[in-house]
């Protein structure tokens, strides 16, 4: 009888936890443990009756050389009990209690597992205690994700951004959100989630007339029938999305880091906006954006899996350590920034304001300590491809890209980080993101740009996951971006995921030569571009 190959961490690799294999465990540990915890403490037959339940799954995030976090949601007030091992036997685990589930976080749990071992296949057990009746535990729910490596080994993860957007849901006769699938066969270490986690601003509807006269037949929700303004609202939307059975056994898999934008809250958002009384914005009857960005920024730390960040344990901008070949620097355009506008000011002052100055000093830091070989900036937009917005009906700019010519508006924040990385001879920079809605592949040349104070980098964009296809953008010349590759709808709107332009990218980094691969991809796994960046000489 052959053997399951080694993991890198010598221990055997178990079978991709399928949601059948999934749920199978849990059913029959529940059995096996009839009158037991997690804990081995006995308990009466009533723990069978009646008992908690795993209502979204279980995810993992945040993922470090040594730690990582747990995500759970129960069906009413529960505590978490945990077990770790690093193996799928659970020989060995060690047994963690974890927090309660209660009405403030809508009944989610999230727990940072530490002191684990680097570059490890880590497997968790998880079960609910009824905190009603601590007799009554739920069945076993198991995840995965493996651990940063630390030596120099191979790594490999996916991103994309962009699920459940312009009214595109869960059509179950399609096959639900597919490329979440595509992307889990690929096994990947971890998956950046690139933002739009979310369409709080895009209510899904029962069905969606396709041009051939078919239809797209979505599951809904009460939640997703108006745009999300309640903090119940806003929940409910990272609970439709997790009604998705290609999201949930992608998510027992592989370990998320998310980030967020605009559709979390709502389209084009920023901090002191009022919306009107036109257009999309008379669907709201709230109408100060801070106070929806207040209720979706709790919804979005309570249902994704990051570890708290800041004296407040609110910042979604932070660093993730993977080991000697790569540190992730994930930033926050949309909290931070000042008013849309024409965004053309000469000068840099608060009305300019990208990724404010806090947060500028905060990467400036983070990158001038980082030793990793490659510096990955995870963005929630492109720097240049221009994104148009309307204020009072006039035209403004949503990004900081704003037309050809030199440095204005929000591009002072983009000069000014760009700069600072030349002076410090800081290496291997790449910029990773979504927002657009297609993939490409763009070569950032200071030969060719307005302003020259930089070093040459690539950015790679690619989206959506699960949501209407657009694009191309027009470009902004002003830092010098060469379209080196680009799929689209070539100018068609709004295309349906069944049309197959739903992307995603894969990055692989060789742990001997330390060269970094970047492929772009589409929902079927076909290889769209593919460019191998070299490590540069230490």
């Amino acid at each position: 009888m052959s053997q399951q190959p080694p993991s890198r961490s010598g221990f055997p690799l178990s079978r991709p936890l399928t949601r059948r294999a999934v749920l199978q465990s849990g059913a029959g540990l529940g059995a096996g443990l009839a009158g037991t915890s997690l804990f081995g403490l006995a308990t009466p037959a009533i723990a069978q009756a009646n008992r908690p339940i795993f209502t979204h799954g279980v995810q993992s995030g945040d993922v470090t050389t040594n730690s990582g976090m747990i995500w759970a949601r129960a069906d009413r007030p529960a505590r978490l009990l945990v077990e770790v091992a690093t193996s799928d036997s659970f020989k060995n685990a060690r047994r963690l209690r974890g927090p309660a589930a209660i009405e403030t976080t809508d009944f989610t749990a999230k727990m940072d597992l530490t002191g684990l071992p680097a570059g490890q296949d880590i497997f968790y057990r998880l079960q609910w205690q009824d905190l009603a009746n601590v007799n009554l535990l739920s069945a076993p729910s198991v995840g995965r994700f493996r651990t940063g490596p630390a030596d120099k080994r191979d790594i490999t993860f996916v991103w994309t951004g962009d699920t459940a957007g312009q009214g595109w849901g869960i059509n179950l006769d399609w096959g639900g959100m597919r490329c979440y699938e595509t992307m889990r066969e690929n096994r990947p270490d971890f998956f950046i989630h690139s933002g739009d986690c979310i369409y709080a601003d895009g209510p899904i509807e029962a069905e969606v007339t396709l041009p051939d006269g078919s239809l797209w037949k979505n599951v809904v929700i009460e939640e997703k029938a108006k745009v999300a303004e309640t903090l119940a609202e806003f929940r409910g939307n990272y609970k439709y999305n997790l009604m998705d059975e290609n999201l949930l056994r992608f998510n027992a898999e592989v370990p998320m880091l998310a980030q967020w934008d605009d559709h979390e809250v709502t389209n084009n958002w920023y901090p002191g906006e009022m919306l009107g009384t036109d257009g999309p914005d008379a669907r709201y009857t709230v109408k100060s954006a801070s106070l929806l960005a207040s209720r979706a920024h709790r919804a979005f730390h309570e249902y994704m899996p990051l570890r708290p960040q800041g004296g407040d344990g609110e910042h979604i901008y932070r660093r993730i350590a993977y080991g000697p070949l790569l540190d992730i620097f994930f930033i926050d355009l949309r909290s931070y920034r000042g008013p849309n506008s024409t965004n053309n000011q000469a000068g840099r002052s608060a009305a300019t304001d990208f990724l404010g100055a806090d947060q500028i000093r905060w990467l400036k830091r983070e990158l001038l300590a980082s030793e990793a070989t490659w510096k990955v900036i995870a963005s929630d937009m492109p720097i240049g491809i221009q994104v148009t917005d309307k204020i009072d009906g006039q035209p403004a700019f949503e990004n900081g890209a704003n037309g050809d010519g030199p440095v204005l508006g929000r591009e002072h924040d983009i000069a000014d980080l760009l700069s600072f990385v030349k002076r410090n001879d800081i290496k291997q920079i790449v910029f990773l993101t979504a927002d657009v809605h297609y993939t490409a592949a763009h070569y950032y040349d200071p030969n060719k740009a307005q302003f020259q104070d930089f070093n040459p980098f690539w950015e790679f964009v690619s989206g959506p996951v699960h949501a209407g296809s657009f694009g191309p953008g027009a470009m902004d010349n002003t830092f010098g971006p060469q379209v080196v590759y680009s799929k689209d709808p070539a100018g068609r709107v709004n295309l349906a995921p069944s049309e197959g332009l739903q992307f995603f990218g894969q990055v692989r980094i060789d742990g001997q030569s330390e060269a970094m691969t970047v492929t772009l991809k589409d929902l079927e796994n076909r290889e769209l571009y593919t460019v191998t960046l070299e490590a540069a000489a230490a």
